[in-house]
């Protein structure tokens, strides 16, 4: 037993509740459990009781022995000061105080019990997998609703801070946000920290000259300290060490990795497709924010690089033509860790659903993503038909079942109620 599963069984009541009695043998009728309170001070708020023929109002508080009262120094503790009921596992030692006090071990279904101790010991893809049959459809669609809410509120939460690290800027907040994702994991701190030296008042004076803007990302990044054999990283170069000094630049520190990478994902490929997008676009978060159709912004993040980078992955090592246009799963990648978060966040601040809602809407319109998470819960039959739902599952993966916080997940409560 410990302190999370006792407030779980107390807020859901999921104790034989008939003919209870105190630990001084006097009857007990519990009118109102409490609220849960996730602050400093009590477990529950707001409770009411009724000992033999008094009634009692104020809060509860919960521990596994009794003796933890004492333990915890709640009696010096003025927040403790109106505590109506003491509710513990194991009344092991009589208190020297007013209130009553509930022992709950012997009122508490073994199968519970069980069916908890077998969550917390399972060590399968999620603890609950041998169970999973019994979860209806409908239970499904809303619990995958409120995840997938709470992981757009996370991301939100990171947006908020890039913009209040940049007085509120959305188009610069919006830059740092694409430039991490086209680093993908590996790079991302990288690729964000260079975006962070290259504001975009720099960026929006340059955009129209291809190589200019390649110059700034590249040279950035740090990958153009180094003599080059062929014309175009000599340009590059050129270009950078003028616009360096103009602009009094100052290149990152972190390295960018090349190794075990496919080389339609190096840096060196992703930061030329970057250049190009900002090329060929003028305030794209605001246009961003204001298109209405998914496949107008599918179109808008489908650019491809320069001629140069057609025979190369790499400066000067020539390789077989290849257009580098953006690919789906990269666009899609966009959409999802970029787009999307972006424009709930911005609908969030702004106090605008309509932006959370075609959020929403569009990752609906989003093919489901495959990986270990999402192919894992495949196999147990969850449905993943789109990007909402891979999302989700995501979330649940991640926040709930490797946090073992079954007793948060509405499928864990479904499956640990006693009529289960």
């Amino acid at each position: 037993m410990n302190e999370r599963l006792l407030q779980f069984i107390w807020q859901l009541q999921y104790y034989n509740r008939q003919e209870l009695k105190t630990g001084e043998g006097e009857t007990l009728f519990i009118v109102h459990p409490g609220m849960i309170n996730t602050n400093q001070g009590p477990d529950f708020l707001n409770a009411k009781i009724k000992v033999n023929n008094t009634f009692w109002a104020g809060n509860i508080e919960l521990h596994v022995l009794s003796s933890d009262w004492n333990n915890h120094h709640h009696s010096i503790d003025k927040n403790y000061g109106n505590i109506i009921l003491h509710v513990v596992w194991n009344n092991d030692i009589q208190l020297k105080e007013k209130f009553p006090v509930l022992e709950l071990q012997s009122l508490v279904s073994k199968i519970l019990l069980q069916k908890f101790n077998e969550l917390m010991s399972a060590k399968s893809f999620i603890a609950c997998e041998t169970m999973i049959p019994t979860i209806t459809p409908m239970l499904w669609v809303s619990w995958k609703e409120r995840l997938l809410v709470e992981r757009m509120q996370r991301k939100t939460s990171v947006i908020l801070n890039f913009l209040n690290s940049n007085n509120n800027h959305w188009e610069e907040t919006f830059w740092w946000l694409i430039a991490r994702n086209f680093g993908y994991t590996v790079n991302s701190d990288s690729f964000e920290k260079m975006a962070r030296s290259l504001p975009i008042s720099i960026l929006a004076k340059h955009k129209n000259q291809i190589h200019q803007t390649e110059a700034l990302l590249f040279g950035q990044a740090g990958l153009l300290d180094k003599d080059f054999d062929e014309d175009y990283p000599q340009l590059l170069k050129k270009e950078y060490l003028f616009l360096k000094k103009k602009y009094h630049l100052f290149p990152i520190q972190l390295p960018l990795y090349f190794l075990r990478m496919r080389p339609s994902n190096f840096p060196s490929l992703r930061l030329a497709q970057l250049s190009m997008l900002i090329h060929q676009s003028v305030h794209l978060f605001s246009i961003v924010r204001e298109t209405i159709l998914l496949e107008e912004v599918k179109k808008l993040l489908s650019v491809t690089a320069n001629d140069y980078w057609h025979y190369h992955y790499i400066f000067d090592e020539v390789s077989t033509f290849r257009e580098k246009i953006i690919g789906k799963q990269m666009i899609y990648s966009l959409l999802i860790n970029t787009i999307i978060p972006i424009l709930f966040a911005y609908g969030h601040h702004m106090g605008e659903i309509k932006y959370k809602d075609r959020a929403m809407l569009w990752l609906e319109q989003i093919s489901a993503e495959h990986n270990s998470i999402t192919n894992g819960f495949a196999l147990l039959g969850i449905e993943n038909k789109n990007a909402f739902d891979s999302q989700a599952l995501i979330q649940l993966k991640n926040d709930y079942c490797n946090q073992k916080r079954c007793l948060e997940c509405t499928v864990g409560n479904k499956l640990l109620r006693p009529m289960s």
